[in-house]
């Protein structure tokens, strides 16, 4: 990516259950300046989602149509779903100067670094252990028990790519990890 934008754009990653949410709602809050880039999905809409706010959903067709007109600037298949970032509403916001925040899996986030090189700013949010990502997957109640434990093979593959990011900001206290993120945005 060769275009010189005015905002920062950061990828932020981590395991299923993680608490990647709730850090950037935070986020979104204390910069004025910074928006969280909806990726298109092929999932099912969960229970309070809302179309355009938490994810654009479409079908299966309709993603891959994007696909193959390069309508992404990134794209995977992660938990049997597809998912992508629209790469038109990215780039337009990164030029007006607003700072971009991205919810991805390491598979977008590395395809997402290659692109935008020194330009992006990748975060991996670690969860305090495997046991806790397992009652926070339990206990969230949005997944069935086949849905939990795909997340859960993934979360291993996942961890394993950690050390691919910049930062590594672990998330015991959702506090502690905002104040963490916050340091990390101020250097750059």
């Amino acid at each position: 990516m060769k275009k010189n934008f005015k905002g920062h754009l950061i990828v932020l990653s981590a395991p299923s259950g993680t608490g990647k949410t709730s850090v950037i709602r935070r986020l979104l809050k204390t910069h004025p300046n910074m928006i969280h880039s909806v990726s298109c999905t092929t999932r099912p809409k969960r229970t309070g989602e809302v179309e355009g706010g938490d994810y654009h959903f479409i079908d299966r067709d309709t993603f891959i149509k994007k696909i193959d007109k390069g309508e992404f600037a990134e794209w995977a298949e992660v938990h049997n779903r597809f998912y992508g970032t629209p790469r038109a509403p990215l780039e337009k916001a990164l030029e007006e100067g607003k700072d971009v925040i991205l919810d991805l899996d390491v598979q977008g986030g590395m395809k997402v670094k290659g692109l935008f090189g020194d330009k992006a700013i990748t975060i991996f949010l670690l969860p305090p252990s495997v046991e806790e990502l397992e009652r926070r997957l339990s206990t969230r109640g949005t997944d069935s028990a086949e849905e939990r434990q795909i997340r859960l093979e993934n979360a291993r593959h996942e961890l394993a790519m950690k050390d691919a990011y910049d930062y590594q900001i672990l998330n015991k206290d959702l506090e502690q990890a905002c104040l963490e993120i916050e340091k990390i945005l101020a250097s750059h």
